[in-house]
């Protein structure tokens, strides 16, 4: 447990930005899972206007630091790349 005032500041903090990130985590997954549902139900349309919307709020999470930015490269790629195959 923390005993210094420093350290007591420091996990109220970390706490309130694990909050944050987390909130930006779920909005991030919210819209790649839209993409999916699209891809999934077959709608060429939808998942490209899914991935329009999914493919800026990604590449925010790696602004924000929740995630790295060849992490998010490689999620939108794919993505992208499974949007691709649906008209094939």
């Amino acid at each position: 447990m923390a005993n210094t005032p420093s350290a007591k500041k420091a996990v109220r903090k970390i706490a309130a930005r694990t909050e944050v990130n987390k909130a930006r985590r779920s909005r991030m997954r919210t819209f790649i899972r839209k993409v999916e549902e699209a891809i999934a139900g077959g709608d060429k349309d939808a998942a490209n206007a899914a991935l329009k919307a999914a493919q800026p709020e990604i590449m925010r999470s790696v602004t924000k630091g929740v995630m790295k930015k060849n992490t998010a490269a490689r999620k939108v790629s794919r993505l992208s790349a499974s949007v691709k195959k649906i008209g094939a």
